[in-house]
């Protein structure tokens, strides 16, 4: 494991979300498709709620207190819940680079980071510290994918009824 290559990708992202998402219409930030599929405004608070609530907090347990139960989560809960996409986006984007930062500060203050210590989840069974690590990496980059989509959806909503089969397919 590159635990060092892991936390710059946790640095980096902190750094190209809020460049992806700078200048988007708010409209358009809130918008969903009619699959209900979430708005990007949702993404980020979802990733803020995250990065506290969850990867830091559940990877800092394992590290420190490995038979310490986890918090509840409940991500699609707290979409309605916290009214994510009532949020204002610029300040929704603040609070994921803050979140972001603090969790990189922490990364970093680890002497030795040990992969190999494990929490047992009552649905997941044992999970490694550096399985969690590795999913917090892959979270973001499903969420970056997740955005991505959105964008493509929006051109062809905005498009409409003119299609935007001339620049391919999507790419899952």
């Amino acid at each position: 494991m590159n635990f060092n290559r892991l936390v710059d990708q946790l640095e980096r992202f902190r750094n190209i979300l809020p460049v992806l998402v700078d200048g988007i219409d708010p409209i358009d930030l809130r918008w969903k498709p009619d699959s209900g599929a979430w708005s990007i405004l949702e993404v980020i608070c979802h990733l803020s709620d995250e990065e506290m609530d969850d990867f830091r907090t559940r990877l800092k347990l394992t590290l420190e207190s490995p038979t310490a139960s986890w918090p509840r989560i409940d991500p699609p809960k707290w979409a309605i819940e916290r009214r994510y996409n009532e949020q204002e986006p610029s300040e929704a984007t603040k609070r994921f680079v803050r979140e972001r930062e603090a969790s990189i500060r922490w990364l970093r203050s680890i002497e030795k980071f040990d992969p190999e210590s494990t929490h047992t989840h009552p649905k997941f069974g044992s999970m490694k510290a550096g399985e969690l690590l590795t999913a917090w990496v892959a979270h973001d980059a499903l969420h970056l994918r997740q955005i991505a989509k959105r964008l493509h959806e929006l051109a062809s909503h905005h498009g409409a009824p003119y299609g935007s089969g001339y620049a391919g397919d999507w790419v899952a």
